[in-house]
């Protein structure tokens, strides 16, 4: 909500509005030409108030929940700082010892990964499937490298391993701990943010001129001062809004889905490394340019937790004479014929995932898939998750979400603040609506692709199409009742 009406007419004054002396001559009708520009911005600013009015709560609301997120992970690292940090010196013990020692400790749950310490104080975690935990959620042991001793259990969250505080601010931000029907609430969000963004600067470059699109006019009235803070703050933060609208969406249910869709026709979608060892007569398949195959035949049994705990640090050793430099992430093949994968991890400052398959029965690199190599709308999806994350570029990161996310609620308040004061004189009632009928004052000739982009918008983000058909409902209700009670005219 960037600029709330403060006229109650868009258009300029013009020589017809000024009062002119009785000459007794019968006026001449002069037909009414408005330029395109003027109805174009008054079109923007009913849009503005409208999705302002109604969905401003929910952006509100994502703003503050992402104030939380934004800070989440160095909450977390400060509050877990006993799992994630030793204070133990001395060369570490080798990582199949660490496993082994994690394993022991949850007999009756299978290994799914295995991340090695990155750094001299860091813990290794080592991964587990538990039925009993929900999506994307699993049961970790965090070891002490320098003594393959665990000095403690949790749940981890999602590829960066969250713990359960971010964890809990997380599902917080994204639906509210209310399942799928929360979500709709931050789709909502997101998919109007980049909408009311774009109509409020279009107001401002309407109304400023030179600085003064970045720099508050303080000269005026308490309205004006407020109106003037409320556009500029909504300027500075107009280029994180609109980053954080799109990345947001790609996260929600309905517009997330076309978004997928668009990814996969376009051959945007992130690759991933080959890790099928054997191929049958009838597969007809290889498993592409990068495959090095090992020529299995039969099924192999799966191999024992010490043989297990051997290969995984066999793989990291590959993985690391591959080139691969970053935090790693081994996956350990549930079943037999399966390659092991080592990744590197989505963490703080790590620009790139590579990853290779690897046979763990051989110790070789079967397939391998850098990040160099990945489309690149698939790279650019990859920073764009970590930025929205806080997770590119560690505390700046953070810092700079946490700004953004204050900055936004400001700007929210204050326009609020300039729909109340819009009010009748005495009223407890709300500000009134900006002037009715942009639409129909509009030329053809812009008025048809607006609403054509409306349609489109409307079909590829349907909460906004939602939207958009309930004000127009909502303007027609007013615009009936004005008619038999013109007092409450907006």
């Amino acid at each position: 909500m960037w600029v709330t009406s403060s006229d109650r007419s868009i258009s300029p004054l013009s020589t017809t509005d000024i009062p002119r002396p009785d000459t007794g001559a019968t006026p001449t009708a002069r037909p009414s030409r408005r330029r395109p520009g003027t109805s174009l911005g008054g079109l923007a600013l009913r849009l503005h108030f409208y999705a302002g009015l109604f969905v401003a709560p929910f952006i509100l609301i994502a703003a503050l929940t992402g104030a939380l997120y934004a800070i989440a992970p160095t909450v977390e690292s400060v509050l877990n700082h006993d799992l994630l940090h030793v204070d133990s010196t001395g060369p570490a013990r080798p990582l199949a010892d660490q496993i082994t020692a994690a394993t022991a400790t949850q007999p009756r749950l299978v290994l799914a990964a295995v991340d090695p310490a990155q750094h001299p104080g860091d813990t290794t975690r080592v991964l587990f499937t538990d039925p009993s935990l929900g999506e994307s959620e699993q049961r970790a042991v965090f070891v002490d490298p320098a003594t393959a001793r665990p000095v403690g259990t949790s749940v981890v969250y999602g590829s960066t391993g969250a713990l359960p505080l971010r964890t809990w601010i997380d599902q917080l931000h994204r639906n509210l701990h209310l399942g799928e029907f929360g979500r709709l609430y931050s789709e909502l969000a997101a998919s109007w943010l980049w909408i009311v963004a774009l109509a409020g600067l279009v107001l401002w470059l309407r109304r400023a001129r030179g600085l003064r699109l970045l720099w508050p006019d303080r000269s005026g009235s308490s309205r004006g001062r407020t109106r003037n803070w409320h556009a500029t703050v909504g300027v500075w933060v107009l280029l994180p809004a609109l980053f954080l609208s799109a990345t947001g969406m790609t996260w929600s249910t309905y517009a997330g889905a076309h978004v997928d869709q668009l990814r996969q026709d376009l051959s945007w979608t992130t690759p991933a490394v080959n890790t099928k060892l054997t191929f049958g007569p009838a597969s007809g398949g290889t498993a592409g340019e990068h495959a090095q195959h090992t020529g299995h035949g039969a099924a192999q049994p799966l191999p024992s937790t010490p043989e297990r705990a051997a290969q995984i640090e066999a793989v990291v050793a590959t993985a690391r004479g591959a080139g691969l430099s970053g935090p790693l992430e081994v996956t350990v093949p549930a079943e037999s014929g399966v390659a092991y994968v080592a990744k590197e991890r989505r963490l703080s400052y790590v620009w790139t995932q590579d990853s290779v398959a690897v046979d763990g029965a051989t110790g070789t690199v079967t397939d391998r898939l850098r990040f160099e190599d990945w489309p690149l709308m698939a790279r650019l999806s990859s920073w764009g998750i970590q930025l929205h994350m806080g997770m590119l570029f560690g505390p700046a990161n953070q810092l700079l979400l946490l700004v953004t996310m204050i900055a936004l609620v400001t700007v929210i308040g204050r326009g609020y603040l300039l729909w109340w004061r819009r009010r009748p004189t005495g009223a407890f009632t709300g500000g009134r609506a900006p002037r009715r009928g942009q639409l129909r004052r509009t030329p053809p000739i812009l008025a048809v692709p607006v609403v054509v982009t409306a349609a489109v918008v409307g079909w590829f983000v349907p909460l906004v199409g939602i939207s958009l058909l309930v004000f127009l409902v909502v303007d027609v209700t007013i615009g009936l009742l004005s008619r038999r009670t013109p007092d409450i005219a907006g």
